[in-house]
């Protein structure tokens, strides 16, 4: 490595570590690479710092849609424990609840609950700040201190109907849905973890999605896409059977998914019905996916 890029490396820790890398006296363990780098602007300007629902770190996979009933999805992934409850979803954005599969750590049987979508990391301190950490990257996700523990020994499987990404041309952006050919529902690999608020104790629980390079079908409209897992590599991926997980971090065969153009309706997180997965002829718009 030259001095160059020495020194760029070096600059860059400062800044991170300037910008918002100490929290009540303690330097945190390094998060995700997109955090180190989202800190240059917040060393600079210090006064700017956006809330938990705007800092998303991680650029695909922001939206699925998942409608099908409790008691079917827990039927689809053999859950054991009481069904919860939670409402059909067309337009799903991180920060909201979402139904998860996991392993039961205190029974070792599959579990459907409902978790954030928006990995808290175990070691953060203010809530206020928490990192929404959408997604993890297959190529580090057993490495960052953000994740590798909870990849280790808590992964799960977030299940979807269809997840939207956005083509660019330039200035212009066209929403596609991206489903499986056969119908069957997307399976994508996750990890989850608890954090423990240090003020009164009460526990979130939340996950992240993990991405890999896009296959050929997604790679059009996108250089990501999420760990889609097959139902043989769930027992694996959760842990029921002995196995390497980061054998499964791989992208999707080409013939398993496929797109089409939807609705720019499916911009803004206000509009949440079937219809958004409608087909639709392209129409591309300028500007980025409005959360709000």
């Amino acid at each position: 490595m030259d001095d160059l890029a020495l020194t760029l490396l070096w600059l860059g820790w400062q800044l991170w570590s300037w910008g918002g890398g100490v929290q009540h006296g303690r330097r945190l363990p390094a998060q995700d690479g997109a955090a180190h780098w989202f800190s240059f602007p917040l060393a600079l300007f210090p006064a700017w710092r956006p809330g938990p629902r705007r800092l998303t770190l991680g650029a695909m996979c922001g939206r699925f849609a998942l409608s099908m009933t409790p008691a079917d999805l827990a039927g689809v992934f053999g859950t054991r424990n009481p069904v919860p409850n939670f409402q059909p979803n067309w337009n799903l954005p991180p920060s909201q609840p979402a139904p998860v599969v996991r392993l039961n750590p205190k029974t070792g049987e599959r579990s459907l609950d409902v978790l954030r979508w928006g990995l808290i990391p175990h070691f953060e301190r203010d809530p206020a700040h928490a990192r929404m950490l959408n997604n993890a990257r297959a190529e580090t996700v057993a490495k960052l201190p953000s994740f590798r523990g909870a990849f280790a020994s808590r992964r799960c499987i977030v299940p979807a109907e269809a997840f939207y990404e956005w083509k660019r041309d330039g200035k212009l952006k066209q929403p596609f849905a991206i489903a499986r050919i056969d119908g069957a529902l997307l399976a994508f690999g996750g990890v989850w973890e608890s954090w423990t608020d240090p003020a009164n104790r009460d526990i979130t629980r939340s996950f992240a999605i993990v991405t890999t390079d896009a296959n050929g079908t997604m790679a059009p409209i996108h250089d990501r896409m999420p760990v889609v897992l097959e139902p043989a590599d769930w027992p694996v991926w959760l842990g029921e059977e002995e196995g390497d997980p980061k054998t499964l971090l791989r992208p999707a065969a080409d013939t398993v998914l496929k797109t089409w153009p939807v609705s720019t309706e499916v911009n803004s997180v206000r509009h949440n019905g079937v219809e958004l997965l409608r087909p639709m002829r392209e129409e591309s718009v300028a500007g980025d996916p409005n959360p709000a």
